[in-house]
């Protein structure tokens, strides 16, 4: 028998990839092999659960069992892959020896993880999948105050979306302003001026640095000597690309699992895309970086030889109080920012020395612009 592609992970990159396959192959024995349940949803939806007012169950968009059968391929659940040997084609699982004529290694990121002092860490709940956002919800249920680690995107989204859901918030991070790697001044002024229109409370400054319980809810101390009074924790402080694996196998490792342009790891044979990849030096933990991966790598598999393009890559944050869109400029370009508009209302252009557009950031009203700058912005990997 043929030995099978083999795809670790069943999130947005691993079931999209697949299905891309299938368009191009539909013989080879193809293998998805995940750690949770199989389910096939969309991550940047966790975010809008509260708002929407739906359960994991209703995040859930098909069973294993239908992706099994769409994709013509065996999937495998709750499995944990335990090594990869490269020289043999061949990962283990456990005692068993799995072959594979390509892998790809489509295992995302993981939560980066803070210690935290005092008796109730366990009520400190990261929202990366299904399963997360599922025991989260449990633990929701019947409560009125949440305290979010983390002002980055994810944490401004689940702010916002906690704030549609009925819940207090309070947001604790040591930075200056929200989603300071992604945002100019102006536009993280106006996101979070939306946020706080809706009753979200800012700590922006000090850290968590212990948390116990007190009756029937929490104490969070932050380092600037305030204690705050929640019910439960979300940590959205940051993902990391789950790398471990791969380095153990001997793959090349930089902020990710590096790539090629063909998305071909150091070992001829395996791949990788999505959160876990840096792709010519990129690793952007977004959907449409991701989608463009899919088409190229299944071209790859199916048996022409496809070179990854990344054209401007806006990113829109789901924080429906303010509307944001972003497009941060290439890393190692040197520009000046002009800044329009007010209130809620901000465009935020990063052009060059020659007037070229490099990258933007657009709140509220101004993200109607979106179509015309994307037209003038260069592309990522061209």
């Amino acid at each position: 028998m043929n030995a099978p592609v083999v795809i670790i992970g069943t999130g947005l990159a691993g079931y999209n990839l697949a299905r891309e396959f299938r368009k191009l192959d539909g013989e080879t024995p193809l293998l998805l092999i995940t750690a949770d349940d199989g389910r096939s949803y969309s991550k940047p939806m966790l975010s809008t659960g509260f708002g929407k007012n739906k359960e994991a169950d209703g995040l859930s968009m098909a069973e294993p069992g239908a992706m099994a059968e769409q994709l013509r391929a065996e999937v495998r659940t709750h499995t944990r892959v335990s090594g990869i040997d490269p020289g043999h084609k061949r990962l283990w699982i456990g005692e068993e020896a799995v072959p594979y004529r390509d892998l790809i290694l489509a295992w995302g990121a993981e939560t980066v993880r803070v210690p935290v002092a005092g008796d109730a860490a366990d009520a400190i709940f990261p929202i990366n999948d299904l399963e997360d956002y599922a025991r989260f919800r449990a633990a929701a249920a019947g409560k009125k105050r949440v305290l979010i680690l983390g002002a980055g995107l994810i944490g401004c989204e689940f702010a916002n979306d906690l704030m549609l859901g009925g819940y207090e918030i309070d947001l604790v991070a040591p930075c200056e302003q929200v989603m300071p790697t992604l945002l100019h001044p102006a536009a993280a002024a106006a996101v979070q001026a939306g946020l706080e229109s809706l009753g979200t409370r800012f700590h922006l400054g000090p850290l968590l640095t212990r948390l116990d319980r007190a009756g029937n809810g929490l104490e969070a101390h932050l380092s600037d000597g305030q204690v705050l009074h929640c019910d439960l924790v979300v940590s959205a402080i940051g993902l990391r690309p789950r790398t471990d694996l791969a380095a153990a196998a001997g793959l090349e490792i930089g902020r990710g699992v590096v790539v090629d342009r063909h998305l071909q790891t150091s070992h001829a044979n395996i791949y990788a895309l999505g959160d876990c990849a840096e792709v010519d030096g990129l690793n952007l933990l977004y959907v449409m970086p991701l989608m463009n991966c899919a088409r190229a790598l299944a071209q790859t598999l199916a048996g022409t030889p496809t070179p990854v393009k990344y054209g401007p890559m806006p990113v829109t944050v789901k924080t429906p109080v303010c509307p944001l869109v972003v497009s941060p400029p290439p890393k190692g370009s040197e520009g000046v920012w002009t800044v329009e508009g007010e209130a809620a209302d901000i465009k935020a252009l990063c052009r060059d020395n020659d007037g070229n557009l490099l990258g933007y950031a657009l709140t509220g009203a101004a993200v109607m612009d979106k179509l015309a700058l994307n037209k003038a912005l260069p592309p990522l990997l061209a």
